[in-house]
């Protein structure tokens, strides 16, 4: 069946979180390298990243480390892509782990997509079976006929195809260098090769 929808996991494959993190660093008062250190360790144990402010023996930051995402955030290779696939007349979505703070950034950002959603607004959050059927129900297809593209093994790759949805392996940023790609699955290392990776499905 062909496709007809691609939807995007955001940090790390539409989004650099390098400052991000760095701001989280600072309000948590230690240097950004102890921080990006400590989330290694919960990639490498499977672990959420929350978890890396135990390892470091501190108090996740109480002020609020939610760093809205800005225009420069966003990888050289994400507008083009998002561009290419709407021209190509796939339904285009982002749905991530963000709290609603993301909804009203990817309005504001005008990007070229059809659909977005967060853990926030839809009250359920990856790699929960829900999120993927509502990101199903969104795109308005069947689940074979979307794809979903993230970094993340355990939150992406692993669920998507659970969820009967084709998945795509970004390899970039931490989780997407430190995660093995499971057999088979389709892998590209920047958004300039999705659009020929998905041509070559049909």
């Amino acid at each position: 069946m062909a496709l007809k929808a691609v939807f995007f996991d955001v940090g790390e494959t539409l989004v650099d979180e390098e400052r991000y993190w760095r701001e989280v660093a600072a309000e948590a008062g230690v240097a950004a390298h102890v921080v990006l250190a400590a989330l290694g360790v919960t990639i490498a144990l499977g672990e959420e990243h929350s978890e890396l402010w135990r390892h470091l023996g501190l108090s996740r930051p109480t002020a609020p480390v939610w760093v809205p995402y800005e225009d420069q955030d966003l990888y050289p290779d994400a507008l083009p892509c998002l561009r290419t696939l709407g021209e190509k007349g796939y339904t285009v979505g982002v749905a991530g782990n963000q709290d609603a703070t993301l909804d009203a950034w990817l309005r504001e950002a005008r990007l070229p997509i059809d659909v977005a959603g967060s853990s926030g607004s839809w009250g359920v959050r990856k790699p929960s079976p829900a999120f993927f059927e509502r990101m199903t129900a969104e795109a308005g297809c069947d689940p074979e006929e979307l794809a979903y593209v993230g970094d993340r093994v355990d939150n992406d790759v692993l669920p998507a195809l659970a969820a009967g949805i084709v998945a795509v392996h970004l390899r970039r940023g931490p989780w997407g260098r430190l995660q093995a790609t499971p057999a088979g699955v389709l892998t590209i290392d920047s958004l300039g090769e999705l659009p020929d990776a998905l041509a070559s499905l049909a």
